[in-house]
């Protein structure tokens, strides 16, 4: 009876699964169908159709680089400023890489009304810039799995080599891949404190005065205009403090703006 009682439920198991991943690639399969027929609407200048179809796939979860620099593609052709702006910044948040979005963030800025000289860099800044975020967390993180697999080929091609010339060059690609490992893992977590501490966002309201409080009858400090990029310190009910690259700080309302 017992037996019976295993084989059943693993059986309930295997089905359950099989529906799983039938569900799954039948889902995946959609999704793909829908990219392709964006892009062929795109293609014919249907831009406000793709855009509608690129955001049901991201409503499904199917996100990918590609699909938010496609959609940043059809509205920048219909010269909505935010909303490209917004989508080629999360394209190169999966992708730092993806140097076409940074070719078409670089036009989309072009379209918008502020231009924010921003504050000299530090060292450290500089470097983060230039190599740190060069690379997205889960890149780091891929790059640190493979320095390791090959510290650890090189230490054990050092251990069993019998030949010493062999041995002395096994064990320093060992000791710079444990070297590159080591400088890895720091970029790693440097990249994933920053992906939680650090919040950005676009502006999306047309113009918005930036106040001295988060209230409504407060005192505006400057005025702000979409497709701004900001850094977003504090959340108050509905405001948020925002920072802009040349230092000035302020709070607008929640709904004129969205995270990335």
């Amino acid at each position: 009876m017992r037996l019976f009682s295993f084989t059943f439920s693993q059986n309930l198991i295997s089905c359950f699964t099989f529906l799983l991943l039938s569900a799954t690639t039948v889902q995946a399969q959609s999704n793909k169908e829908l990219f392709d027929k964006a892009n062929e609407l795109y293609r014919i200048n249907k831009y406000t159709e793709a855009i509608k179809i690129y955001e049901q796939i991201e409503n499904n979860g199917a996100i990918s680089s590609e699909l938010y620099f496609n959609l940043g593609n059809a509205y920048y052709k219909i010269n909505s400023v935010a909303p490209s702006i917004y989508n080629y910044e999360k394209a190169l948040q999966l992708n730092p890489l993806n140097l076409d979005a940074t070719t078409n963030l670089a036009f989309a800025k072009r379209m918008t009304l502020d231009h924010i000289e921003a504050l000299p860099k530090t060292l450290f800044q500089k470097l983060e810039a230039n190599y740190i975020q060069q690379l997205s967390f889960n890149q780091w993180a891929y790059a640190a799995v493979v320095c390791s697999f090959l510290t650890a080929v090189f230490f054990l091609l050092f251990y069993f080599s019998f030949s010493p010339s062999k041995k002395r060059i096994y064990f320093i690609t060992s000791i710079l891949s444990g070297i590159g490992l080591f400088i890895v893992l720091i970029f790693a977590f440097k990249g994933y404190r920053n992906n939680l501490s650090k919040i950005e966002a676009i502006i999306f309201e047309e113009k918005t005065s930036v106040k001295n409080a988060p209230t409504k009858y407060s005192e505006e400090i400057f005025e702000l205009h979409e497709g701004t990029k900001v850094l977003v310190l504090d959340t108050v009910e509905s405001w948020k403090k925002i920072k802009i690259d040349d230092g000035k700080t302020g709070w607008i309302s929640k709904d004129e703006l969205k995270e990335l």
